[in-house]
């Protein structure tokens, strides 16, 4: 049975989306300036940014799920989905290396944004 997504969820998810996609537009403008970008630039940054954006939007879900269980089930509960998250990261980064069509470096400083965008959140008050 599918659950109904929590607008939370959602909101957050999109607000961190959207500075991700501005920090990876900046991101690829200094490839450009440093005369390093190329395709696989932009494939990389797809694959990081991407993977960083689902990444986020799991952590709001298993969140959302965690809420519905008692605190020791939902404390267990957190640690396995940041494990399983955490592996498929290393997977994104290992795919990012091994496949030439993608930048590595392009593919792993976008897991770094949802951060930068979660500090940015706090300057704005929820409503």
């Amino acid at each position: 049975m599918m659950r109904k997504i929590d607008p939370v969820v959602l909101k957050e998810t999109l607000f961190v989306s959207a500075l991700v996609l501005i920090l990876s537009a900046l991101m690829n403008a200094v490839f450009l300036m440093l005369s390093a970008w190329n395709l696989t630039v932009l494939f990389g940054t797809l694959l990081g940014a991407g993977a960083a954006c689902l990444n986020f939007f799991l952590m709001g879900l298993s969140l959302q799920k965690s809420l519905e269980k008692e605190p020791n089930d939902a404390k267990m509960f957190m640690k396995l989905s940041h494990t399983v998250r955490l592996f498929g990261m290393f997977l994104i980064a290992l795919i990012g290396y091994l496949v030439p069509v993608f930048h590595v470096v392009a593919v792993v400083i976008p897991f770094l944004f949802p951060r930068v965008a979660i500090m940015v959140r706090a300057l704005f008050p929820a409503e």
